[in-house]
């Protein structure tokens, strides 16, 4: 089906300050070794140079070595990165796991990578036609860019939450629940049309958070409660409708097949008066909800 959409309406967000990039770290293992050297000969040195005022200091200055550099240590989990900051400017991104080394004085923070699911709340909405519907959206989406989820929002957790939200009800009031139109995409007929924008309107709406949306997918639709009995109502009778268009399509085709096989096989000749007659009660027969009750004809043709 072709059916014209409307433009994704999506904000416009300023130019991204920051973009990630890989911050300068080094395999931690060396720099722990090096660590415990320091620290255990500083102290080794402090203890045996007691009462020398120089030995002293220098076990000192070998302990505080050691105690920089191990501070410069860090776990990086799989699935998880650390944005580096350096007097308050962003240095770069650690995204490789194990345990890491970088500078000591700079500050780390914690940022998950992994695959997450957000589940909207029951929304309750009115649809293009303006009936109250009831509708639910779940959103995979992963963090793509550590430095632009870190400082670009306040909290990208809590923003992926809200624009997903907007963009559900956005979806739902664009579109009826329901529709006869055959050129018009509807919430319950066109699913896949549907869920393929409002993936396209999440993804438009997170990515200044640095957010990738893998997929998004209604979980739940209904009209509301209120108007749900007299839209069941109307669901019904527009299926009884149909069934009864294909019904009258198929007994008119009978009885013109019936009427041609007669004149062809010379069976009875019937003027149009007959015919009409005949037409009447095939299709009185073939359309009617009830066993027709045939009445028996004992006298001639015409009585």
């Amino acid at each position: 089906m072709n059916a014209t959409a409307p433009t994704i309406n999506a904000p416009d967000m300023p130019e991204p300050r920051v973009r990630e990039r890989v911050a300068f770290g080094s395999p931690g293992l060396p720099f722990l070794g090096g660590a415990v050297v320091l620290v255990l000969g500083g102290g080794v040195v402090f203890v045996t140079g007691v009462p020398n005022v120089a030995l002293m200091i220098i076990g000192v200055v070998l302990v505080l070595a050691g105690l920089a550099i191990g501070a410069g240590l860090m776990m990086v989990a799989p699935g998880e990165a650390r944005v580096i900051q350096f007097l308050g400017r962003y240095v770069g991104t650690v995204r490789e796991d194990g345990l890491r080394w970088v500078n000591p004085f700079t500050y780390r923070r914690k940022v998950s990578t992994r695959i997450r699911n957000h589940e909207t709340a029951v929304l309750k909405v009115n649809d293009a036609d303006g009936n109250p519907v009831q509708i639910a959206a779940v959103v995979v989406w992963q963090v793509a860019d550590t430095a632009r989820a870190m400082f670009e929002v306040d909290d990208f957790t809590e923003f992926v939450a809200i624009q997903t939200e907007t963009a559900v009800r956005h979806i739902a009031t664009t579109y009826p629940y329901d529709t006869h139109d055959m050129g018009r995409l509807s919430l319950r007929d066109n699913a896949e049309e549907i869920t393929e924008k409002l993936s396209l309107e999440v993804a438009a709406r997170v990515e200044s958070a640095g957010v990738n949306v893998i997929e998004s997918r209604i979980t739940h639709l209904a009209y509301a409660p209120e108007i749900a009995q007299a839209m069941l109502r109307r669901q019904q009778a527009g299926a009884v409708v149909a069934a009864r268009q294909r019904i009258v399509e198929g007994a008119v085709g009978m009885v013109e097949s019936a009427l041609q096989r007669l004149a062809e096989n010379q069976v009875v000749e019937l003027d149009e008066e007959r015919k009409a007659a005949m037409v009447s009660n095939l299709l009185v027969v073939l359309c009617g909800d009830r066993e027709a009750q045939p009445v028996v004809n004992t006298g001639s043709l015409y009585q």
